[in-house]
């Protein structure tokens, strides 16, 4: 994990900026420190059972350090699904490790089957390779000892976060790789979400037996292992719902068309004054375009209202708001793909092009989401 040199962590989204990895931020969500005080008080009698004689506070601390050897692992998981998703043009936009695990939040969906199992499957295949290699390493040391206990959290840590993500249900990995497969099998990204989410609910309520086993025959570790399912089983059913939601939010609905929602387009000369340019569009997305041919950026009606206020002869350029890659949409885009463009980019308009690269109308982020809600209504 790379570190930001000569600066020192600081609060950032509401977690802890621990570093960069290939340019994607880490975060240590306020929430990770609960579960670091849970681990360590009910892990701290587990020690003493499992290393006889030793003391309250060395136990304490081998609790501690397993708090940390998880937050670790999770991250190197995490970061598997990083690279992955990097090395298949996914951009990442952070990493936060937070109260139930941790999370490799993507700026964009998936549009293939591939891609989706692809990426969550390499999180669990990095933990699979460290618990082996922590198993390697309990066969080099001599057993019952301190050096002994830390390896072995390392191993138990690394196959927990492997076992727990490949649970079939979302938000899990298991569950992504299962929508994957059924997204593959029929074409359907909504049904692989919905059998996913079957899945989260049978995985939830085997968490809740398991845990009720646990106290039923009265386990050495069934207040940690209630404490966890209880707390898993919370997280996937709201994780579940959420992806469940999402995916009916970025369903385009049947009958609408790109055509239906763009406005006409009028291209101006980027030095005309700004309140001409103003008067002009009339509703219509303007492009400003230079001298030179090539386009300054789509007029900002806002930012031309204020310019034309105080200096009506500005050149509307001045508040021009830039076009670039994320901003132009083809007239072609699959619907789903419109969407995920709109909801993931920093901007109130689009530029809508044919396949010859012309501009064909201008799309406002408002008339997308105004659409998209009364079809849904």
């Amino acid at each position: 994990m790379t570190t930001l040199p000569g600066r020192r962590p600081r609060l950032r989204d509401g977690g802890l900026l621990l570093g960069r990895v290939g340019g994607v931020p880490v975060l240590l969500a306020h929430s990770w420190w609960l579960l670091a005080a849970v681990i360590v008080v009910l892990y701290t009698p587990l020690v003493e059972m499992i290393v006889p004689g030793t003391s309250l506070v060395v136990s304490a601390i081998m609790a501690g350090a397993f708090a940390v050897l998880l937050a670790a692992s999770v991250l190197l998981h995490e970061l598997g699904h990083v690279v992955v998703a990097l090395r298949l043009g996914l951009p990442v936009r952070r990493v936060r490790l937070q109260l139930l695990g941790g999370a490799a939040e993507l700026m964009r969906t998936p549009t293939r089957p591939g891609q989706e199992g692809w990426v969550a499957a390499a999180g669990p295949a990095v933990s699979v390779g460290l618990a082996a290699l922590a198993g390697l390493g309990l066969l080099l040391v001599p057993g019952g000892g301190v050096l002994w206990l830390l390896i072995a959290q390392l191993a138990v840590a690394n196959a927990a976060v492997a076992v727990i993500n490949l649970l079939p249900g979302l938000p899990l990995d298991g569950g992504r790789v299962l929508r994957a497969l059924v997204w593959a099998a029929t074409g359907k990204r909504m049904t692989g979400t919905r059998v996913a989410v079957i899945g989260a609910g049978v995985v939830a309520a085997a968490m809740i037996w398991w845990a009720v086993m646990g106290l039923a025959g009265n386990t050495p570790d069934r207040w940690l292992r209630l404490a966890v399912c209880v707390l898993m089983a919370w997280f996937v059913v709201l994780g579940a719902g959420a992806e469940m939601a999402n995916e009916q939010q970025r369903t385009w609905p049947v009958g609408l068309t790109l055509a239906d929602l763009v406005r006409p387009v009028l291209q101006l000369p980027a030095e005309s004054p700004v309140a001409d340019a103003l008067d002009a569009s009339a509703g219509r997305g303007v492009v400003l375009v230079r001298a030179d041919g090539v386009a300054a950026g789509l007029l900002d009606a806002t930012a031309a209202a204020r310019l034309a206020a105080l200096s009506p002869l500005a050149p509307a350029e001045r508040a021009a708001e830039p076009i670039n890659a994320e901003t132009v949409i083809l007239d072609s885009e699959p619907g789903e793909e419109i969407i995920d463009r709109v909801r993931g980019t920093a901007a109130w308009q689009f530029l809508v092009v044919d396949e010859d690269g012309r501009p064909a109308g201008v799309l406002h982020r408002e008339d997308l989401r105004d659409a998209l809600r009364r079809r849904r209504g």
